[in-house]
């Protein structure tokens, strides 16, 4: 990979506080809206397959449309397509201000998540881009730990917002809140133009997208996803079992969350001066994430904290490590189909986890749920770090 548009030493890292902010915004719309779905009034309340819809509305346009948007930056500039996925985002969320009908939720969920499909790999692109190889792991470790706080609040501030003012008020707030973080970007972050690329077909891309240096780090990427998912979905349902009241129950999530957001940026600052190297440090994560994982079957207050703490211990590891691997492995021209493809891999264990526990808890127990999903993540070092002699390690260069 060449290196960034200008040097470190010139280029303030200021300006890479936008992008930290986008990453915010994809997570607190994702999490905050989603949360508070249910509050809205009509058939949406009475409908709870109305609702999956629109949960699934959001990661659906991520899916399909993170992996095509990250090609068109590659094409056109990471730059434009961050200001346009946030106008966009801000549009859609404006488009139900102004209309005020529960009945027009499917079209702004719809239209955030193809917002968010634009400008999140965007910024993971530009984080990249922007930074030299030796300061990887910190641009992402910082970009991860606010995309996490945005995953922590969102709930919260998203309640309080609907509380005061019902759903209306949490949509404008988001408009609002896309509309400053695009001003910000356009002000701050600098044109990173597109570099001349190699013309691809389409065995290039698959040939390019199924070596290891990106099955890897996006394989580990998509087990710590799923592992988040689960725990944020599930440790609820085990608390409430063992007899724990909604308030301690959503205090494990909120560990669970604050340590994967703080886990990463010292995760990152190690790996850049060399006291962690990515391939034990993610093949740590995961062992870590799967120990979390199985202390979820244990009953009680104890388990549900241990295995918050340990699946978001494991998590933090995991993420900016991950994405520095790819980072570092992947040529600049091609940095936004990388990451948009990362992107998706990351959809796909968001929504594969929770899938997977809960059909192995509806033909067994939600313990055989955890257990199989401990195992897996466990036990995927030894398959995600065997390699070719000519391969390179999960984490790129040592």
């Amino acid at each position: 990979m060449t290196g960034p548009p200008s040097d470190p030493a010139v280029l303030p890292r200021w300006r890479m506080w936008p992008l930290y902010a986008a990453g915010f915004t994809t997570a607190f719309g994702a999490h905050g809206i989603a949360a508070n779905l249910g509050s809205a009034t009509g058939d949406l309340r009475g409908s709870l397959l109305y609702l999956g819809v629109l949960l699934a509305l959001y990661d659906g346009a991520e899916v399909v449309l993170k992996p095509v948007f990250g090609s068109i930056a590659d094409r056109i500039g990471a730059r434009p397509v961050l200001l346009g996925g946030l106008v966009a985002f801000a549009l859609a969320s404006a488009v139900f201000v102004v209309v005020d009908d529960p009945g027009w939720l499917w079209l702004a969920r719809l239209g955030q998540g193809a917002g968010a499909s634009a400008f999140s790999p965007a910024a993971s692109a530009l984080v990249a881009r922007m930074n030299p190889k030796a300061r990887q792991g910190r641009a992402f470790g910082s970009y991860g730990f606010y995309k996490s706080i945005g995953y922590t609040l969102g709930p919260l501030l998203g309640g309080a917002l609907v509380w005061v003012g019902g759903l209306t008020l949490l949509f404008a707030v988001m408009a609002v809140l896309a509309v400053a973080v695009a001003v910000w970007a356009g002000c701050a972050v600098p044109a990173v133009p597109p570099l001349p690329r190699t013309r691809q077909t389409v065995v290039d891309l698959a040939r390019r997208l199924s070596e290891g240096a990106f099955l890897r780090p996006t394989a580990a990427l998509a087990a710590a996803t799923a592992a988040l998912s689960v725990g944020v979905g599930f440790l609820p349902v085990s608390g409430a079992a063992a007899g724990l009241g909604p308030v301690v129950t959503g205090a494990a999530v909120s560990i669970l969350a604050a340590c994967a957001a703080l886990v990463q940026p010292g995760a990152g600052r190690a790996l850049d001066v060399g006291r962690l190297r990515a391939g034990p440090g993610v093949t740590a994560g995961l062992v870590i994430t799967g120990a979390g994982l199985g202390c979820a079957m244990l009953p009680g207050l104890a388990g549900v904290l241990a295995a918050a703490v340990g699946i978001g211990i494991g998590t933090g590891l995991i993420t900016p490590l991950a994405f520095a691997a790819l980072a570092t492995s992947t040529p600049a021209e091609r940095m936004g189909q990388t990451m948009g493809a990362a992107e998706l891999g990351r959809e796909l264990g968001d929504a594969g986890g929770p899938l997977l526990v809960a059909g192995v808890a509806a033909a067994a127990t939600l313990t055989a749920g955890y257990a199989v999903l401990a195992v897996l993540i466990a036990a995927s070092p030894a398959v995600l770090t065997r390699r070719r002699p000519d391969q390179n390690a999960v984490a790129g260069p040592d």
